[in-house]
């Protein structure tokens, strides 16, 4: 078994759908300690990162109008859906980010409801702030729709999830995806998966430098 790998995630972001995909494809197979942590990207960017707010508000900026195009680009190499922006974004993600709370504990389950979420989101462009939304997703992947909102509702559950963002940035996070490696080794980004991927191989081949 690898050291540990903990992907923090937000539904509500492009990059996170695709690195979540593509690094589900990469450990597919192989030995990999993998802890899947829903958080909330809002919370950090509140805390440490408002300067994401200043580039939404300067859609002609030419770095943000090429992003779209990049993310497009990156998208279809993982042959994924992105279908995106949509009239929803930004959407606060809160609901959908406590349904994954209350399946962390199953990762099993988590995997199936976020792969699910992520394609209702960025393929058909349906909003994750919407309950109606946040239960039909749970159904369609032979999970209580009606128990999972509830359990969103419980202070057991946000208690989670404001832990779990707390938990990320404390140890230095600033947007989706973050990932830790063995705890001490972060990596940001779909476009850093390969130094994640390479993390792991050397810490697997007992190397820690």
């Amino acid at each position: 078994m690898s050291a540990r790998t903990e992907f923090f995630f937000d539904l509500s972001s492009p990059w996170t759908r695709i690195a979540f995909h593509n690094f589900r494809s990469w450990a597919a197979g192989r030995d990999i300690d993998i802890l899947w942590r829903p958080f909330l990207v809002g919370g950090v960017f509140n805390a440490v990162n408002d300067s994401v707010y200043a580039g939404r508000a300067r859609p002609d900026d030419p770095k943000f109008r090429l992003t779209y195009v990049w993310l497009k680009e990156w998208a279809k190499l993982a042959e994924v859906s992105m279908n995106f922006p949509s009239s929803h974004h930004p959407i606060q993600s809160v609901l959908a980010m406590r349904a994954c709370c209350a399946l962390e504990d199953d990762q099993e389950k988590l995997v199936r409801f976020a792969e699910a979420a992520f394609e209702a989101y960025f393929a058909d462009q349906l909003n994750l702030d919407d309950p109606a939304i946040v239960a039909d997703i749970a159904e369609s992947c032979g999970l209580d729709g009606a128990e999972l909102l509830a359990a969103t509702q419980t202070p057991a559950v946000k208690d989670r999830l404001r832990a779990n963002t707390q938990d990320a940035i404390d140890r230095g996070s600033f947007g989706s995806p973050t990932i830790f490696v063995d705890r001490k080794y972060m990596y940001f980004g779909n476009d850093q998966l390969p130094l994640v991927q390479r993390r792991i191989e050397t810490l697997s081949l007992g190397e820690r430098s």
